[in-house]
């Protein structure tokens, strides 16, 4: 859930809508301070009418499915957070981790389902003790992406080297998306080689996020999302307050900057990349 401090602050303004219309490819719906019908209304009103609802846990995936059928414009990603996988496996036992991979599996094959994500590593909130897991779940996560053919959220914390060697050995799938691209320039260019999708959240626009800048500004326009991962990650000039799908104009202006594209060029690209990532 949202941080005391960040909910209680109150909600940015809307920005002025986007002349093409654009998807938030991650967020959290089910962790913002708003219903899903309201979450949603105020993001088509500033010209974002999709978004990737993610479920990071067998019981959250189960939502973001339901939620998915119950509104068109919602896409479901499910999948163990690369967090939630040696937790099971450490703190519940072996059975409830395969229980929960076996859930995740009967949700994927859903058509409200667009992606198997967020998997992936992240060394920084899981120790040693929980690599073991953490890449025998990703690889997993991976071969259930391929097997369904939707694409592959990725969530890379303090882990690139290992995540790329694991796609290389696994073999990614054909529609493979680094969430938060969080590397520096020469990882985006190996990622844009493999032809992975890179998406950029609102840190792209912190003052102390210039190597994000410079990794974004040798991606390929072909190979750019964006997204929020809200209720986390608010661009400034509101970060600190509560992020959601319809502040996704404030990061797409500031990444057209850096691209030196014009906004409206950055959201078609942004559009029909989301279309190849997520469509069928």
């Amino acid at each position: 859930m949202p941080s005391n401090d960040r909910a209680a602050q109150p909600a940015p303004p809307l920005p002025e809508p986007l002349g093409v219309a654009v998807a938030d490819s991650h967020t959290h719906l089910d962790m913002q301070d708003s219903t899903v019908e309201e979450a949603l209304a105020k993001a088509a009103a500033v010209g974002v009418t999709t978004v990737v609802q993610i479920g990071c846990s067998a019981e959250r995936a189960e939502w973001a499915a339901e939620v998915a059928a119950a509104h068109p414009q919602v896409w479901a990603a499910v999948a163990l957070h690369p967090n939630e996988a040696p937790r099971l496996a450490l703190e519940e036992g072996p059975q409830a981790l395969e229980d929960a991979l076996a859930k995740i599996a009967e949700l994927a094959a859903l058509p409200q389902v667009r992606a198997v994500g967020e998997t992936g590593l992240d060394y920084f909130r899981t120790g040693p003790e929980g690599v073991a897991v953490q890449q025998d779940s990703f690889r997993r996560h991976i071969a259930l992406a391929k097997e369904t053919d939707k694409a592959l959220v990725i969530h890379d914390r303090d882990a690139h080297a290992d995540v790329l060697r694991i796609l290389r050995e696994e073999g990614a799938p054909e529609r493979t998306v680094f969430h938060c691209f969080s590397g520096d320039a020469a990882m985006a260019k190996e990622c844009a080689e493999r032809g992975y999708f890179l998406s950029f959240a609102g840190n792209v626009t912190f003052k102390n996020a210039q190597q994000l800048r410079d990794a974004l500004a040798v991606t390929p326009p072909e190979q750019v999302l964006v997204e929020t991962d809200a209720p986390f990650l608010t661009p400034v000039p509101y970060r600190g307050r509560p992020n959601a799908p319809y502040l996704v104009p404030v990061t797409l202006r500031a990444m057209a900057e850096v691209l030196g594209l014009d906004a409206d060029v950055l959201a078609g690209h942004v559009a029909a990349n989301t279309a190849r990532a997520f469509g069928y």
